[in-house]
């Protein structure tokens, strides 16, 4: 979440374009001596990871230029198997989703790439370079390759497992981790009592997933030098688990337990002011108001099956592997 500028390459005396600071979509004077733009970018599965967008806005800017993209695909390290939570809705679009998918959408870049040019109507030259060996079912340390964290914040595969829910943490004022070493599996703020949360979350017997009751103290961000109460979030099955049934599950504990202190957090974010920043990466507002009116977590995962259902034979046109 840092914006930067570009620079000169001092080696290959070539330009270096920032598409995190002052544009996010090449300009044309930026493809003025491209011929191919090749994406080639690791993601981590989630909709609200910035990469895929990218991708996206990168493949606006060739079909504009009248260029070439080719996407060279990598797996997804969470597994390609799973897709969950809400699906954006129409007019909660931002530079966290842009197109109706879910928060766990099961895919690669490259089937992304696939889908988002043809069913979502991008329409560029589009060429994806496919995988070999790799099946849906494999999560990233099955795979032999060398775990680099692809931002920040994602240090650990640990943390790409979580984050398709611990990630609308974010959208509120308690702290999802950032400034920890364990971003988006500690979460919590200084108001809370963590054997309190604890013993909510494991009544509500959540599939594959341990709440450990601790005390944190981020070094920035949120809460930065302040002692929180909360919990971490430690993944006993990650076949059984379900990452944002489980952070909605949080978030309802610490709106019911916590009502006078629990915060969302206000707007602009990414852009976008006129919505709270925790609806925009739903990508609804629904799910807000659910949390808000203490829906049963059940009720709450069962608003989301009919969009779901929609998406899954959509999706699996575009799947490229077993």
């Amino acid at each position: 979440m840092i914006e930067w500028e570009g620079w000169r390459d001092p080696k290959l005396g070539i330009p270096v374009f920032s598409l995190y600071g002052a544009t996010r979509m090449p300009t044309p004077e930026m493809l003025a001596d491209v011929d191919v733009l090749v994406f080639d970018l690791q993601d981590v599965g989630t909709r609200v990871y910035t990469y895929i967008w990218t991708m996206a806005l990168c493949m606006k800017a060739v079909a504009r230029e009248g260029r070439e993209m080719i996407v060279v695909d990598r797996p997804n390290p969470i597994g390609g198997v799973h897709v969950e939570g809400p699906v954006l809705q129409q007019g909660f679009e931002s530079f966290v989703g842009m197109f109706p998918i879910p928060l766990r959408h099961g895919m690669t870049v490259g089937e992304l790439a696939r889908l988002f040019n043809e069913a979502f109507g991008i329409g560029c030259r589009l060429q994806v370079i496919p995988m070999e060996g790799w099946r849906r079912d494999l999560w990233y340390d099955q795979t032999n390759l060398l775990w680099v964290p692809p931002s920040p914040n994602m240090p650990t595969l640990e943390t790409a497992t979580v984050y398709p829910g611990m990630v609308l943490v974010e959208g509120t004022l308690l702290s999802e981790g950032r400034g920890t070493t364990r971003p988006f599996e500690l979460i919590g703020a200084p108001f809370i009592d963590p054997d309190r949360v604890a013993a909510e979350l494991r009544a509500e017997k959540l599939p594959g997933v341990f709440f450990r009751p601790c005390y944190f103290q981020p070094t920035f961000h949120k809460y930065a030098g302040q002692l929180c109460g909360g919990v971490q979030v430690h993944v006993l099955d990650r076949a059984r688990f379900k990452p944002v049934l489980t952070a909605v599950a949080f978030l309802k504990a610490i709106h019911r337990l916590y009502p006078e202190q629990f915060q969302w957090r206000p707007p602009p974010y990414e852009y976008v002011f006129d919505r709270l920043p925790f609806d925009i990466l739903a990508g609804t507002d629904r799910l807000r108001q659910q949390i808000v009116e203490d829906r049963p977590l059940r009720e709450i995962e069962e608003s989301w099956r009919a969009d779901l259902e929609r998406f899954r034979p959509l999706r699996r046109a575009y799947l490229m592997y077993a």
